[in-house]
Order: structure tokens, then sequence, then C-alpha cells
């Protein structure tokens, strides 16, 4: 059996790494390191008490290839330096899924072991993990220091009818396509999601008194064949609607503001991350601030191809943040009047909380991926 202290390290060092991510910013070196030490020394430990020292061979295998994929992330920008040993340091002390608790649920054996090494597991469920956070992180920054923005996110509350009106039309959709599959006797599940599609935009485009006309009709027809059924239905729409409106504000428009701000280059500090990438283009400098599709859009507007390049890169919004060199260029930029006093810049959002959660995941439920295809296993088997 896998030796308990490698688990027990690695879930307080995740906890701890968590709390001074979310509190001080920053996963500090005096953790990260030594973990990575400790790991690799119990990994031979290990190897010595059974014997197999190919266990120890793999172990440090795995262990560099993790530190592999985080590094190409931190180059991408996505993670921090501190995010980096964190990963690595857990995939030295747990190179292989441990088996501290075996269940099973409607035949399915948990943990889930995937094909793949159990730090990759660890990564791939801590990055599904960082959506809930991801949400709650904002909400937290909006309530507690951008409240103007909290009209923004109850908007989709103050509209609830039209959220309703939207959960009737899919209903009627919803309703009038087991109609017709009942009748053509299909029983493919992607063709009927299609026909629901194509009647709920067809509906949808209707002048509102038509539509009203036609989805209480449908809906009354629906009641009256399973009155409990469809009820239910609507009411889960109805909520669903709402709640997936929320957090499109709360990933979106809210989101940016939230976790931005408008700061003087000369009260820059080392870390702050830009909010946007800083370019130089024919001899200018400028902040990218428009997306990939809105350029294509100019570009096509424009019938000007070229303008998809944004230029030399001169400055990046990695995770990493500003190092003192770049303040000082973005001093200089300033004072010349090549780019504004004012910047926008980020908050980085913590991720170790979100390893930490992917590592309970990992240990108790397995990985994520492969749960999700047995479940679509059992689905297409189940009469």
């Amino acid at each position: 059996m896998y030796p308990i202290l490698p688990v027990l390290v690695a879930f307080l060092a995740s906890i701890y790494a968590a709390y001074s991510d979310l509190k001080e910013g920053i996963i500090p070196n005096r953790l990260t390191f030594p973990l990575i030490g400790l790991g690799i020394l119990l990994d031979a430990v290990f190897a010595y008490q059974i014997g197999d020292p190919m266990f120890f061979v793999y172990a440090l295998i795995f262990t560099g290839m993790i530190f592999l994929v985080c590094y190409i992330f931190w180059r991408l920008g996505a993670w921090a330096g501190g995010d980096v040993k964190l990963f690595t340091g857990l995939a030295a002390l747990l190179p292989f899924q441990p088996a501290l608790i075996r269940y099973s649920i409607m035949g399915v054996s948990f943990p889930i072991i995937a094909s793949y090494p159990f730090p990759l597991t660890l990564i791939i469920n801590s990055i599904l993990g960082i959506l809930p956070f991801l949400i709650v992180f904002v909400f937290y920054i909006t309530f507690k220091y951008k409240r103007h923005l909290l009209e923004e996110l109850l908007e989709p509350i103050r509209e609830y009818k039209t959220s309703l009106i939207l959960a009737l039309v899919i209903t009627s959709a919803i309703t009038l396509t087991l109609v017709i599959t009942s009748i053509l006797s299909l029983q493919i599940i992607i063709l009927a999601f299609i026909i629901i599609y194509i009647i709920t935009m067809m509906i949808s485009k209707l002048p509102m008194k038509p539509k009203i006309l036609l989805v209480s009709a449908i809906t009354l027809y629906s009641i009256y064949q399973n009155p409990k059924l469809t009820i239910t239905g609507i009411v889960t729409l109805w909520a669903s609607i709402i709640i997936l409106q929320v957090i499109r504000k709360l990933l979106g428009k809210v989101a940016k503001e939230a976790l931005q701000d408008e700061i003087t280059v000369k009260d820059l500090k080392e870390g702050m991350i830009l909010a946007h990438k800083l370019y130089k283009k024919n001899g200018k400098y400028y902040f990218d601030e428009k997306k990939l599709l809105g350029k294509d859009q100019r570009s096509r507007k424009d019938r000007q191809p070229q303008s998809l390049s944004p230029g030399k890169p001169v400055l990046t919004s990695m995770a990493a943040g500003l190092s003192k060199d770049d303040i000082k260029l973005l001093v200089e930029l300033a004072e010349k009047g090549e780019i504004p006093e004012k910047i926008r810049t980020k908050k980085g959002v913590p991720f170790a909380p979100a390893i930490s959660v992917g590592l309970i995941i990992s240990l108790l439920i397995g990985d994520l991926p492969m749960l999700l295809l047995k479940i679509l296993t059992i689905t297409r088997t189940a009469p």
C-alpha cells in the first residue's frame, strides 16, 4: 500500500499554499523547494523498502515531465512560477495514484484511475476546479470592492420575465420535438437536440403576440399531457437560465471590470500584471485591447488583412507580473508621452486553491475526464 505520509504532506502543503496565495498572492519558495526535495527523498525511501528501483526512476521521470508541462504553461503566461513549483512538488510526492480508499457507485469503482500518470490527473482536475473558484472569487471582489457592478450582475434577475419566456419557448420546442420523434419513430438523441434547437430558434424569431399565443397553446397541451413534469421542467429551465446568465456576467463583463484597475504608471509595483499586452508598431507603442475576433472583423471591414498583425511584442500580460526593468520602461515611455499616464492592470486569480481542490478530487473521486467518459458509456449502453 502506498505510504500515507506523502499524501498527508501533499494535502497540508496544498492547503497552506492556497491560504498563502489567497492572503499574500504568492506561493512561497520556502514551501515549494523543500516539497520537491522531500518528495524525491520519500520516493527513494519507498523504492528501497519495496525493493523496486524502477519506482524511483519512474517517479523522477513523471516529476520532470510535470515540470516541463507546467513550465510551458508558465511560458504562455497562464501560470505563475509558484504554481509550477507546487505542481512539481506534488508530482514528486505523489507520482502514482495513492490507494487510500476504494468504493463503488452503480458498479463504477472509485477513485477512477486514468491511463496516464496521476500528476496529470491532478493538473486536469485542478484546471477544471478553477471555474467554480473563479466564480466565487469574482463575486467576492465585486461585493467587497466594486459594489457598483452588482447592478450589472443582478440584471438577469430583474429581467426574469424575459427568462421565463425563453424557458416556455424551450419547453414548447421540447414538446414539439417529442411529438415529431414519436411520429417518425426517431430515437437519435443528437438529432432530437438539433430539432429542439431549430424549433427554439424558429419560435424565438416570431413577433411577440404570435409567439405568446403559440407558446401558450403548446404549454397548455404539455401540462394536459403531464402536468407535474411540465411545470417542474419550466421552473427548472427558468432557474437554470437565470443562473447561467448570472454566471455569464460573472465571467464576462463583471469579471473584466472587477479584476482590472486603472493605475498611474509611477505607482506600478513588481508583480503587478498588465491587463493588455504592449506592442510596438510603425514606431508607436499601444496596448492591444481588442480580441482576435474584433481584429478580424475590423480587418475585413477595412479590407486590410495585414491589420491583424499586432506588431512587435514589448511587454506581455503574463501571470509572473512586471519586473523592475519592465516598470522602468513603462515609466520612461509615459514620460515621453508614448503611452498614457494611467494604464490598466489586472488582478491575478489565485490558482493554488484550485490545486488544493483538484488534489482532493483526484484522491477521492479520481480522474474527472475518465469519469465523464464512463458516464457517457453507461448512458449509451443503458436500455
